[in-house]
């Protein structure tokens, strides 16, 4: 690099004191795709001198001295960026290809004209791409045989910076939020009557895209559902069994006093017939 090229970063450091700007971008990209950070020029000129930094602390990720046909990109030395980063010639934008979440963070233009200092500031989110919830039946521990609804749960693993929800129809019926930057498990609760005919799902939402899962209630909680009513027939078919065995007691009860009856009927004509 030349020795120019560093002299007027040291004055670079100078002028920014006084000329920087406060005012950060924000700029969403999922992974995988190329995203540009605009210079805010349309044609470089040739005393302009211009720099890209990222991080904080900054470290120096391109350079452009044009009348020393000056283009440079540098890599970080843990290799975040290698073969990733483009300059426009012509404007001096910076190019990101092939995002990656750890390409996430802040990035720092700053463009000297006629000894003019301009900065502008990028905040850069790269979303990874959204797994579909997975929705799962389970036993609640306040739940007996007799129970009326389905205990189901909507999980998804390995994801930052997401909204997870539960929808009825179109409503919104509840949701969680993680704010965290690290992979993590969401899960979110749900509690749904055997018998309810609407539509439910399950999504996942980033600012840039989502993924849904309907509900199948019938596939997920089918056992619990035959065996309320296996429970209920059951109970019925015990009653009506209890029922006959009581009716069948009556009769037999009753027939053996007609015969006593009938008996004793006999034994007296005969008696009143031999005196």
């Amino acid at each position: 690099m030349s020795g120019r090229f560093w002299f007027c970063l040291s004055l670079w450091r100078l002028l920014g004191v006084f000329a920087d700007s406060d005012e950060v971008k924000s700029v969403s990209v999922m992974e995988g795709d190329s995203v540009t950070l605009e210079s805010g020029l349309t044609e470089i000129q040739t005393d302009d001198l211009i720099t890209w930094k990222f991080g904080d602390p900054e470290d120096l990720i391109a350079g452009i001295i044009l009348d020393e046909e000056i283009f440079d990109t540098f890599d970080l030395p843990d290799g975040r960026f290698r073969d990733r980063l483009e300059l426009d010639h012509q404007s001096g934008s910076l190019t990101i290809t092939n995002t990656r979440t750890t390409d996430s963070g802040l990035y720092h233009v700053m463009i000297i004209t006629d000894m003019k200092l301009t900065t502008y500031r990028f905040n850069v989110t790269v979303y990874a791409h959204l797994p579909v919830p997975d929705i799962s039946s389970y036993y609640s521990s306040n739940c007996l045989s007799s129970c009326s609804y389905c205990s189901l749960l909507c999980s998804v693993v390995n994801v930052s910076r997401v909204t997870l929800s539960w929808y009825k129809e179109t409503g919104l019926l509840s949701s969680v939020i993680s704010v965290s930057d690290l992979s993590i498990t969401v899960s979110l609760h749900l509690e749904v009557e055997y018998e309810d005919n609407h539509t439910y799902s399950c999504v996942i939402n980033n600012p840039i895209s989502n993924q849904t899962q309907h509900l199948d209630i019938s596939k997920l909680c089918p056992g619990a559902h035959l065996t309320n009513k296996q429970d209920s027939f059951s109970c019925c078919d015990s009653a009506e069994a209890v029922i006959r065995l009581v009716a069948t007691a009556l009769v037999g009860v009753a027939a053996a006093a007609a015969i006593v009856v009938l008996v004793y009927d006999i034994r007296s004509r005969r008696a009143e017939q031999n005196v």
